[in-house]
């Protein structure tokens, strides 16, 4: 008798079979319920891929049938035939004398973290956009933490992507580490962001399928990092991921593991325009957020990109008119006895030392960094100002160059942020030769900067609130760069919490249609922003508004797919005239 006192009276049987259909409320629950070969049958009203009603759909043959896109159901279990559009809830029902009573609990309820953890499985590997945004705003909302849809998109996009690492895991890595700078709405934008490019980066890839460990796992280590680096230099991808997960296996740590990959990726100049060494970067602070126990799963993903990338001293402009590449060679045939002059010193940056970096002869670029190394300067202090003059370029970027320059200052940016991030994991020395790439790389991109776009002068009486809608004025029209670099200083200027204008600018391009390289500017420019002194975050900062501006307005689409998702989370209705159903 205990679960009768769950039913509730719903509908009159006779009216029912009469009408076919009956919509009816119950505990606060919307409930169609159904007269079918001879059967009732309850099922929520709302259809779970967009909300419409489905006591206005179609039964026949025991297949509900919603009319707005047409997602068909299984009328006694509930279960789709259509992936995207969710299983849709089902109740008990009963009949006695006369009158049909429902049980408002559901056939079966699985908790809301259970549940949207499947369903992020599924739009993964549908690559279904509105399904990843129900999933990552149900599981934070569900008081999951981040780290779990973001483990999901990081061991999918490793596992069945053949090519392994790629701009989606970036993008995804990216925006985990900036969502404490985020408003708690915008953190899932960032997930959803992320996961969504994840699921398109493996949509209709072939798997990626693992090669075993060496039985040597008790090998010398600089050895393992020696054959690792020679089937990397010879393109074996097969042979250097067997050697990377011996490594692995034998409980190599963190530091290790990825100086050992950042040597490769080091061993040639420049590896795919910067992207490789931004990859071994991610792919290392992805394990920061996931746990180092995963190293398996992640750092082979990065092999088969590293053994075939494209080097950089195998073009045009790291040979002529000036052989860069030649002149590295030569500086680092010494760089050991460079490192062992500056053993025991300690090294101060030198005031001209950035004018040098950003000056236009290479030779006096090459030596300010020799010298420094021999000076006692560590990879980590000379990458500091090697990202700072390369993130410079983004903030003075002319306007008058091509649009399709931005890549150009954008890459050595992002790569000499890599190198950064990577010397203070590893402390690496091979880690210098990222230095001098990236400086050879900032030296390249002076004509970027002819003339350079002047940094907007200091306004300490600036109003931060007009500033910030300015700002946002800017993210609405084409063509409204520097609008956007004046309005991001003015609000430091007039002293705008850095916090705030982080959360702006992070909450405009989550709102965008972004590119690739947008995320990576953004989440560049936040990192290296945040330990600086005051006058250089502002320059970094004021890079990232021109660069965001520069990409702004797209269709925001995406942005679209993420409101009809929060809405029909909060139970909210997205088509006008059936709002109070």
């Amino acid at each position: 008798m205990a679960s009768e006192d769950r039913f509730r009276p719903a509908a009159d049987l006779a009216d029912l079979r009469e009408s076919g259909r009956e919509l009816v409320a119950l505990d606060g629950r919307s409930i169609a319920l159904f007269d079918h070969e001879g059967s009732v049958r309850a099922v929520d009203n709302a259809c779970p891929h967009m909300g419409f009603p489905l006591v206005r759909g179609t039964v026949d043959e025991g297949v509900l049938t919603c009319h707005w896109h047409h997602a068909r159901f299984e009328l006694s279990c509930g279960d789709t035939f259509d992936p995207w559009a969710d299983d849709v809830r089902t109740y008990p029902v009963e009949v006695r004398d006369g009158t049909v009573y429902v049980d408002p609990r559901p056939d079966s309820d699985e908790p809301p973290a259970v549940r949207w953890s499947n369903r992020l499985e599924d739009g993964l590997e549908q690559n279904l956009r509105l399904v990843v945004a129900k999933s990552v705003i149900g599981l934070l909302d569900a008081g999951v933490e981040p780290t779990e849809p973001l483990s999901t998109g990081v061991r999918f996009g490793c596992r069945y992507r053949r090519d392994g690492w790629g701009s989606g895991l970036t993008i995804l890595t990216a925006m985990a580490n900036v969502l404490s700078d985020l408003d708690p709405d915008d953190r899932k934008r960032a997930l959803y962001q992320g996961l969504v490019h994840v699921a398109g980066d493996v949509s209709d890839e072939p798997p990626r399928f693992e090669q075993d460990a060496l039985g040597a796992t008790d090998a010398d280590f600089d050895r393992l990092r020696s054959w690792f680096r020679e089937n990397v230099e010879v393109r074996d991808p097969d042979g250097a991921e067997r050697v990377l997960r011996t490594a692995i296996a034998a409980g190599h740590d963190d530091a290790e593991l990825a100086g050992m990959v950042a040597a490769a990726a080091t061993d040639h100049r420049y590896l795919d325009t910067g992207h490789v060494l931004d990859f071994v970067n991610k792919a290392c602070e992805a394990l920061d957020h996931v746990g180092w126990d995963r190293a398996d799963e992640v750092l082979p993903s990065l092999v088969r990109g590293l053994a075939r990338a494209d080097r950089a001293e195998e073009s045009a402009e790291w040979r002529r008119p000036i052989d860069l590449a030649g002149t590295l060679d030569d500086v680092f045939a010494d760089l050991d006895d460079h490192v062992d002059a500056g053993a025991g010193e300690t090294w101060s940056r030198p005031d001209d030392l950035l004018d040098t970096l950003l000056g236009d002869d290479p030779n006096d670029v090459v030596d300010a960094l020799t010298e420094a190394i021999r000076a006692g300067a560590t990879p980590v202090q000379l990458a500091d100002v090697v990202a700072f003059a390369a993130g410079t370029r983004v903030a003075r970027f002319s306007t008058t160059n091509e649009f399709g320059d931005w890549n150009t200052v954008h890459h050595t940016f992002t790569y000499a942020n890599a190198v950064h991030r990577l010397a203070e994991r590893t402390g690496a020395a091979e880690l210098y030769r990222g230095v001098f790439d990236a400086a050879v790389n900032v030296y390249l991109d002076r004509f970027l900067n002819t003339p350079p776009a002047p940094l907007p002068d200091p306004t300490p009486d600036a109003d931060p609130a007009a500033a910030l809608e300015t700002l946002s004025a800017a993210f609405d029209a084409e063509g409204r760069v520097n609008d956007a670099g004046r309005a991001a200083a003015g609000f430091l200027d007039g002293g705008g919490d850095p916090a705030r204008l982080r959360r702006e600018l992070g909450g405009a391009l989550l709102r965008e249609d972004a590119g690739f390289h947008t995320y990576q500017a953004l989440e560049a420019g936040f990192r290296q922003a945040a330990t600086r002194p005051p006058e250089e975050a502002r320059t970094l900062l004021v890079g990232v508004a021109r660069y965001l501006a520069a990409h702004s307005p797209t269709r925001r689409e995406r942005e679209q797919t993420f409101g009809i998702a929060a809405r029909l989370q909060r139970g909210e209705s997205v088509y006008g005239e059936d709002a109070d159903l």
